[in-house]
């Protein structure tokens, strides 16, 4: 397994486990959702695409933007009050979970050709 899917995966269940346990009110889950959000993060934002196609382009903007959702929700876990963390999460969620189907879809089209 590469490092980057390793960092990818272990990052994925460290958000959960944070996010699963925040809503506890345990002190460290912050913490914990934070290591796996950067985890997570950081292979999307060092993968680069220099091909032709302007799906895939807009399709990695989408998930870039994703990750740093993920980040942004750490920030609101550590300094909200409320429960903005939930919608940041709700929104890089689908935008991770939308992106990695469709670019999936668009890269076996441009391997065909």
């Amino acid at each position: 397994m590469k490092i980057r899917s390793f960092m990818s995966v272990m990052g994925g269940v460290l958000i959960l486990a944070g996010a699963g346990s925040f809503i506890t009110g345990w002190l460290g889950s912050p913490i914990i959702y934070s290591v796996g959000a950067v985890l997570f993060a950081i292979p999307q934002l060092m993968e680069r695409y220099e091909g032709p196609s302007v799906i895939i382009r807009r399709l990695r903007r989408q998930q870039i933007f994703g990750a740093l959702l993920l980040l942004m929700t750490a920030f609101f876990m550590f300094t909200g009050k409320h429960n903005e963390w939930i919608i940041c999460l709700a929104i890089a969620a689908f935008l991770e979970l939308y992106t990695s189907f469709r670019l999936s879809q668009e890269e076996e089209k441009e391997r065909k050709k």
